[in-house]
């Protein structure tokens, strides 16, 4: 690599990458979905709720939650994920945030 290359990508960080490629937005909510499914696997785990209980307790078959705990799946309906935070005692927290924040 020159070292005109590696003075140019100093300082530059991921975040950066991808709004230069037009990708941020994206990245960002495959991040968020990934979170989101980890958050309510893990309390699930904790109350010690299978599967089948959690499908039950939403009124909804055990592929649709396997849907909502799938991490790569980004298309989840917002009143689903609701339903399930409630039933592990959480709720779910959505906010704008300007884009100038970090």
């Amino acid at each position: 690599m020159s070292k005109m290359i590696e003075e140019e990508n100093i300082g530059s960080s991921l975040e950066d990458f991808l709004q230069e490629e037009g990708r941020l937005a994206e990245a960002r909510q495959i991040a968020a979905k990934r979170v989101l499914a980890w958050q309510l696997q893990q309390a699930m785990e904790s109350q010690h709720l299978n599967k089948v209980e959690m499908a039950k307790r939403m009124q909804t078959s055990r592929s649709q939650l396997d849907r909502l705990l799938d991490p790569d799946n980004d298309k989840v309906r917002l009143d689903t994920l609701n339903r399930a935070a409630a039933i592990v005692g959480k709720h779910v927290k959505i906010e704008l945030v300007d884009n100038t924040q970090q």
